[in-house]
Formats: C-alpha cells, structure tokens, sequence
C-alpha cells in the first residue's frame, strides 16, 4: 500500500477510534482517492484501505457518495461515507 495511503489510513484509524471512544453512532469521513488516472476504470487507490480501517475499529458503511473536484493538486475523487457504530 505505498506510504501516503498508510499514513492515510493511521488517520482514518485514529478518527474512528477516537469517535468510537467518544460514543458517537455516526461518522462521517471523507477521503480522496490518491489516483491521478481517475478516467479509467479501476481500483479507487487508498479508498478501500481507509474503509477498512474505518471498520476494523467497530464501525460499518451504512452509505457511499462520490464527488469529482479540482484542487491545486488537480482533479481528484472525493468520497464521502457515512460509517454507523456496530452493535
């Protein structure tokens, strides 16, 4: 997994654990795809490494959305998910 996408990960780790400790039912996380070839169909780079980061902490993605954007460091796919706490 390269080392962006695993800092990116440590981060979606640390939220939901600290959210999960906090006692909060609903996350909402963005992430942002580390792909520049975003036109061609394929793997969503670090997208489904921070997911399951995400659910290894006690939570599961209850809802999906993706957006299209343009940053200083071009176009980039955001998505935004809305994880709920397991019970």
């Amino acid at each position: 997994m390269g080392w962006v996408n695993n800092a990116k990960a440590d981060v979606a780790t640390k939220a939901a654990a600290d959210a999960y400790a906090a006692g909060r039912q609903v996350l909402t996380f963005k992430i942002i795809e580390a792909n520049v070839s975003h036109r061609s169909t394929g793997e969503m780079s670090g997208v489904g490494q921070q997911i399951e980061a995400i659910e290894a902490q006690g939570w599961y993605l209850a809802n999906m959305a993706a957006a299209e954007g343009k940053a200083l460091s071009g176009e980039r796919t955001a998505v935004v998910c809305l994880f709920r706490r397991r019970q």
